[in-house]
């Protein structure tokens, strides 16, 4: 119990569903093999039918089984895009607040000129032109959240670059990569990583959008966003076809929200102790 005051209720309550969702996607094709079988002759069932918590949809497939697998998708690309987005942030940031100079104001009108254009209508721009699946879009994604994480890191760095440890570390001559990635590095780590988080409940809500829109994964895969799309003429037959892929969404956003808001707080009072 007094580890769990000193921790909070936060974690525990956020990392109850996400455990859920992260044991879904890695186990859903183990759990639910079956999950996009077709039943034409059943067509739509209500919630609470036999053999059917969550009934079925117009193609006779199981919405429980469905909102299952579709786990994966939601969750595997969004987590990518988050760690690219990190990466690409923490390489590029670290640059910037470092160098300065020409890089620092390179790179700062590279990030002012994405954060200015809307992320999904641009995703869905450049998926559709190039014929894009699903991880073409996480790429796309990849490069349009990076920008967040770019000026995040760089102000981070610009902060830590004053400070006397880096002056010392100069004076004895270490190489700058050195200086950048083994002792500026582990002290915006915390910033990086709670940005992280909230960057995966944001590409979890444009992943699923883009696949509302018939972007992202094939039509017939197990997705909740696609689910949402398939279940709309559902809300009278089978209004949970619409209910469970929607909550899912709703509620495992908003856990990484809450799990980011939490770590990006610890990660600040640390910063001030320090």
């Amino acid at each position: 119990m007094s580890a769990l005051r000193r921790l909070g209720w936060t974690p525990v309550l956020c990392g109850v569903p996400l455990v859920a969702v992260v044991a879904c996607a890695a186990l859903g094709s183990w759990l639910v093999p079956d999950a996009t079988r077709q039943d034409m002759a059943l067509g739509v069932v209500k919630a609470g039918s036999a053999g059917h918590l969550l009934g079925t949809d117009k193609l006779g497939r199981d919405i429980f089984q469905l909102s299952i697998a579709g786990a994966r998708s939601a969750v595997v690309g969004p987590v990518c895009i988050a760690i690219g987005s990190m990466v690409l942030g923490v390489l590029l940031g670290t640059l910037a607040g470092y160098r300065g100079g020409w890089l620092d104001i390179g790179l700062s009108k590279y990030a002012d000129l994405l954060l200015a254009m809307p992320t999904t209508l641009v995703a869905l721009v450049v998926a559709g032109l190039v014929g894009g699946g699903y991880w073409v879009t996480v790429a796309v994604l990849m490069v349009l959240f990076s920008p967040t994480d770019i000026r995040l890191v760089r102000s981070a760095v610009m902060t830590q670059v004053t400070r006397p440890y880096i002056e010392s570390a100069k004076v004895l001559g270490l190489a700058d990569r050195r200086i950048m990635f083994r002792h500026i590095l582990p002290n915006v780590a915390p910033v990086a990583l709670a940005t992280m988080l909230l960057n995966v409940a944001f590409a979890l809500v444009g992943m699923s959008a883009l696949s509302f829109l018939g972007l992202g994964v094939g039509p017939g895969e197990p997705d909740w966003g696609r689910q949402l799309s398939d279940a709309r003429k559902l809300l009278v037959a089978n209004p949970a076809a619409v209910i469970a892929p929607g909550a899912l969404i709703i509620v495992t956003a908003a856990a990484i929200n809450l799990l980011g808001d939490w770590v990006q707080e610890r990660a600040e009072r640390s910063a001030r102790q320090r």
